[in-house]
């Protein structure tokens, strides 16, 4: 008897289904009969079942309403009155994914799951704390926003504000991108929620009241206003039936309809100027200009296609009009990371911009981002740059990702905001029939000036933003919220007083409570498979050893990489592997001057680019490899020309473009400088582990805090042509020694082409440079010693870091140490640096790379304490006997991380280079075998032998005033 997998349950009504061919998908649409809540299920043979519901939340203040009620809604619900139970699941899960999301107009809450069991688990948890959120006044303090007492219990001590989202705002606003995004959508979107900042400004979250959050769950979580997708090979009647009982059964149709409205356009261009904080005193060069437009729907997707081939055409790369004259101008540094389409909101946004520039340029930027319009729409765009970005389209849309975030998932983020605009999330992830009507429209020569005319030079509805930077600014801001406090603490009665303390008091009680987490699903380790599954590898004989071929479910793509092997380097060779690798197919190749080798990379290949690989040995941190990998992808058909492509790239590429090398340095700067908040935890953790092995030390000089402090002094010297000379001949040098240097080929694709890929890689290994008769491999010395170290920057918080000392994967205690560092996340940490010390994360990892055990903390209001708390953690480990159910919750979350599937070409790629770099799958297994097998005494044991206080190693990531009472004996650095 055969089942039909699409049949929808007695509660909800089939509208719809469609095969999308290019993604081997059925996309079918139901209605909930009683709320009228949507249902997009996304039929797939994939065991990665994937869940989201999204709410339409559409703020009309910058509180960080929505975000602050994503955070409160995850903290305990009618049938699961636990204060945590969203990180209770984390750890009782073998999830691939679990999060929240608060985007500018809507909320999302999703998961993933490969195991049946732990999916429906899930799915309860998640429709309960969505739907029937207890929204505790405490965990709105938390979360949210408080006034405390500096000394908690001390009436006469200064207030502070405190707040996991308050702090997670200060950190995202420390960014002058962020703060350069919110400026251009407050004046590019006037009256609309866009105009606010849905995840709230940190001048403004302190007005929330814990009243209008509850009215703004009442009126905004209810199913009529819901959008719920799902992914994977679950039978939808059996999902549903679980939606209904669990959740929407007890709700009636919702009459409120919640939808945001058109922008009321301008008749004219509109142009603005306003300051960013900025901690240094010599503000030249640091000004940020960009222009946006406001363009048509998101949801009509002939425009959203037209959107992003004119996009695509514009500004996709070097040979893109726009982007080579952003490039090349000197009015700035650098073109801004804003250039690019916003098609998420209800209607889309253009944008573009430079930075590193002056406030005094902005009419001159202007100007040549009009004149340069105005000439392409004079002159046209030479078609064969139209054809490549349709192929561009093409290959995103046949793609089959999954690496960084389930690939179910990101089809249905693909088709969610159709869905919440009220638009057709099928048309949006079947664009194929778009894709056909555009390949006959580009036909037409006048077809993208046309669309420059109609939507940018001729559209009135364009805002200009110039944000410079002001060095007083953080401490007008800083004053002016002392200056607030001040006003309320004396204002405060006795009783507002006693009101405070005890406030602070029940919260500190509610953290340290222990939760009953037995009301909680689980999965247990009887729950988890058996064994890995590993892809296999074909070997080819006619090519080096280390040559290997996988067979793939690619969906018609070939993912191919070179692989070189890196010789001996002098420090000053090390330091300028990452400008060489980005320069290697950012610049001219033989004939091909850059722009005309950007244009051709982009009519073969959906990337083309080339990164440097360093690991340590499996049994030995201080023995380490090293390549050089050049990677591309393109559809099969044109898999015979990347190959080509690889080979001409190591033997003809070129360093003599002086102007673009001094481009590409500025960008690059530019860029490291702008990531440095996002990802600060990763810095400091770096710069804390940089001296306990070789590849540490490396990759903290060549991409961590040093490198970049090092790449920002380059910048600066590359005023004086005798040192961009310099620069040119020894990026040339460090070729020619790579081009003799040993090779191997890695290619994934559908099994078809595997024999003619072999052929292919013979013929191109043919054309290579000859081999170098004597080669040194790269070879790194030893280094184990600790730092004590403050980093400077432009920053309103901390991200701490300490690193121990400890071993590599193959030796016995290295499952252990894994497994502690999530034990002590789940247990100590979470609490004392999140929920109690107001960071927005904190936790501990073990790298058995680089043989090194790492605390860290993000987006952090403290320094000593949280110092105090990664130290403290080891003794609340050795107080007592480590619970079995904890030590279990552990191994859970480090199995579930590894086995996280990723995309077929991903799976392929991450076996290949573990074994390239001595991790076989053999010994992977044997890993995960031991991970299984840890037990409590395993974790106080290695806690005892390698978390020594004596070996800590520390890094702060902070700004001069907030780290200025830390001890005389760290030392100082200016990133």
């Amino acid at each position: 008897m055969s089942v039909n997998v699409n049949q929808p349950h007695p509660s909800f009504k089939f509208l719809r289904r469609q095969w999308i061919q290019s993604l081997a998908v059925e996309v079918s649409e139901y209605e909930h009969l009683q709320t009228g809540a949507r249902h997009y299920h996304i039929q797939a043979d994939n065991d990665e079942n994937v869940f989201l519901v999204a709410l339409r939340t559409m703020p009309e203040d910058s509180t960080g309403v929505a975000h602050i009620l994503e955070h409160t809604v995850l903290c305990g619900s009618e049938r699961y009155p636990v204060r945590d139970p969203f990180f209770m699941m984390t750890r009782r899960s073998l999830n691939t994914f679990m999060n929240a999301f608060t985007s500018s107009d809507w909320t999302a809450y999703p998961f993933a799951s490969q195991n049946r069991k732990d999916f429906f688990n899930l799915l309860d948890v998640y429709l309960d704390a969505v739907f029937f959120s207890r929204l505790d006044p405490l965990d709105f303090a938390q979360e949210g926003h408080r006034i405390e007492f500096s000394e908690a219990e001390n009436p006469a001590s200064p207030l502070v504000y405190k707040g996991v989202v308050y702090n997670e705002m200060k950190g995202a606003m420390s960014s002058p991108v962020s703060t350069l995004w919110q400026t251009l959508t407050r004046y590019l979107f006037p009256q609309t929620t866009y105009h606010h900042n849905s995840g709230g400004e940190p001048s403004c979250i302190p007005d929330l009241s814990y009243d209008a959050l509850l009215d703004f769950y009442r009126s905004h979580y209810h199913p009529s206003n819901a959008v719920i997708m799902t992914f994977g090979n679950l039978l939808v009647e059996e999902i549903q039936a679980r939606i209904d009982s669990q959740a929407l059964s007890r709700f009636q149709r919702s009459d409120l309809q919640l939808q945001v409205k058109d922008e009321k356009r301008y008749f004219a261009p509109l142009r603005v100027e306003e300051a960013y904080a900025f901690d240094q005193p010599e503000t030249a060069g640091h000004t940020h200009h960009v222009m946006g437009w406001l363009l048509p729907h998101s949801i009509d997707t002939e425009a959203l296609m037209e959107a992003h081939l004119l996009t695509q055409v514009l500004l996709d790369n070097s040979s893109s009009p726009l982007r080579a004259a952003l490039e090349s101008s000197t009015l700035g540094s650098a073109p801004s990371p804003l250039c690019g389409l916003e098609d998420s909101n209800r209607e889309m946004s253009f944008l573009c911009g430079i930075e590193g520039s002056e406030p005094e340029q902005a009419d001159a930027f202007e100007q040549l981002v009009l004149s340069t319009l105005e000439k392409i729409a004079e002159q046209g765009v030479d078609q064969r740059m139209v054809e490549a970005q349709l192929h561009q389209l093409e290959l995103s849309q046949r793609e089959i990702t999954g690496d960084g975030m389930p690939f179910g998932l990101q089809l249905i983020l693909a088709g969610l905001s159709a869905g919440i605009h009220r638009g057709d999330p099928l048309q949006a992830l079947n664009i194929d029939p778009a894709l056909e009507a555009l390949r006959e429209k580009v036909k037409s020569a006048d077809f993208i000036p046309q669309l420059i005319r109609r939507w940018l030079l001729d559209n009135p509805h364009r805002v200009r933003v110039t944000l410079r930077p002001d060095p007083q600014l953080g401490e007008r801001r800083d004053a002016a919220e002392t200056a607030r406090l001040a006003a309320l603490h004396a204002q405060l009665s006795e009783t507002d007083a006693q009101a405070i303390i005890e406030r602070t008091q029940a919260l500190e009680a509610r953290q340290l409570q222990i939760d009953d987490d037995s009301i909680l699903p689980c999965v247990t380790l009887e729950d988890v498979p058996v064994a890995l599954q590993f892809p296999q590898a074909q070997y080819y004989p006619q090519l080096s050893a280390g040559s290997r071929g996988y067979a793939a479910g690619t969906n018609g793509l070939s993912y191919q990489q070179m692989i070189v092997e890196l010789p001996e380097l002098s420090a000053a060779e090390q330091q300028l592997l990452p400008l060489y690798s980005y320069c290697l197919t950012e610049l001219g190749c033989g004939e091909r001057d850059y722009r005309e080798n950007q244009a051709f990379q982009s009519e073969i290949s959906g990337s083309f680019s080339a990164s440097v690989s360093v690991r340590g040995a499996p049994d030995d941190a201080q023995c380490v490899k090293g390549y050089l990998v050049i990677s591309g992808k393109a559809l099969a058909t044109n898999q015979e020309r990347l190959a080509a492509l690889m080979a001409e790239t190591l033997s003809n590429a070129r360093f003599d473009e002086q102007k673009r090398i001094r481009e590409i340095v500025a960008q690059m700067r530019a860029r490291r400088v702008n990531s440095i908040t996002g990802r600060g935890h990763a810095l400091a953790m770096q710069a804390a582990a940089a001296e306990f092995s070789p590849a540490a030390r490396l990759a903290h000089v060549t991409s961590g805090l040093e490198g970049i402090r090092q790449l920002k002094a380059l910048d600066k010297s590359l005023a004086s042509e005798a040192a961009l000379a310099e620069l040119s001949a020894s990026l040339q040098a460090l070729h020619q020694r790579l081009q003799g240097a040993a090779r191997h080929f890695l290619w994934v694709g559908e099994a078809e082409h595997q024999d003619v890929m072999a052929q292919v890689y013979a013929q191109a290994q043919d054309c290579l440079p000859a081999l170098q008769d004597s080669f040194s491999a790269l070879q790194l010395p030893a280094t184990r010693s600790a730092v004590k170290q403050v980093w400077l920057t432009d920053t309103q918080v901390n991200f701490c870091a300490m690193a121990f000392p400890t071993v590599t994967s193959q030796h016995p205690d290295a499952a252990a140490l894994t497994v502690l560092g999530d034990y002590l996340r789940n247990g100590y940490l979470h609490r004392s640096i999140r929920e109690q010390g107001g960071a927005y994360g904190g936790g501990a990892s073990q790298d058995n790379g680089d043989a090194v055990f790492r605390f860290y903390s993000y987006r952090d209001p403290r320094l000593e304490e949280t110092l105090e708390d990664f130290l403290a953690a080891k003794d609340w480990l050795l107080s007592g006997t480590p619970d079995p159910k904890k030590v279990e919750e552990a191994i859970l979350g480090v199995v579930s991380s590894i086995d996280k599937p990723g995309s077929p070409a991903g799976e392929a790629k991450k076996d290949y280079h573990a074994e390239l770099f001595g991790r076989t799958q053999a010994m992977r297994a044997d890993f995960r075998a031991r991970i299984l097998a840890v037990t409590g005494e395993d974790l106080q044991r290695v806690a005892r032998q390698w978390l020594n206080p004596e070996q800590q190693s520390v890094a702060i990531l902070s700004n001069a005033k907030l780290s200025a009472g830390l001890a005389d004996d760290y030392v100082r650095i200016d990133v």
